[in-house]
């Protein structure tokens, strides 16, 4: 039998369940959920973002995020580059990671400037092994015109 395509998806929402029970009770109180209650949380819409099952409009543009920002939303940690949203049918307001035009441009131009280097550095050997093989050439000449 092969494994459900929605089997990893659910196993990283109960981790991530896991983990942040386990971060956010009072291990000394007592206070910890049981797997039962771990797994409802899993899988609850409240785990997912609002963005991924509903319509969303955008309220703010992509911006770079704060280094506050990228240590405490996990939208800022793909990117580094987050745009507000708001989910109306749920009437939550939620991040989501995007990618900024200049961001794209500066690794566009990055990749141009690596590629053109490149280019140059193996013209560089391609001339330099030209010039090796012609002087090789040359001498085998000669010496052909010295036999003679």
């Amino acid at each position: 039998m092969s494994p459900s395509f929605e089997a990893p998806v659910r196993g990283g929402h109960l981790l991530l369940a896991l983990l942040t029970c386990l971060l956010t009770s009072d291990v000394g109180t007592g206070e910890l959920l049981t797997l039962s209650e771990v797994k409802d949380l899993a899988v609850s819409p409240a785990a997912t973002p609002c963005w991924q099952v509903e319509q969303f409009v955008v309220a703010g543009e992509c911006r770079k995020c704060t280094l506050f920002e990228v240590k405490t939303l996990l939208a800022c940690i793909r990117t580094a580059f987050v745009m507000k949203i708001n989910c109306p049918e749920s009437q939550r307001e939620e991040y989501k990671s995007c990618r900024s035009s200049s961001m794209e441009e500066t690794l566009f131009w990055r990749f141009e400037a690596a590629m053109i280097s490149l280019g140059l550095v193996f013209a560089a050997v391609v001339t330099l092994r030209q010039r090796a093989l012609d002087r090789l050439a040359s001498e085998k000449v000669r010496k052909q015109i010295e036999s003679i």
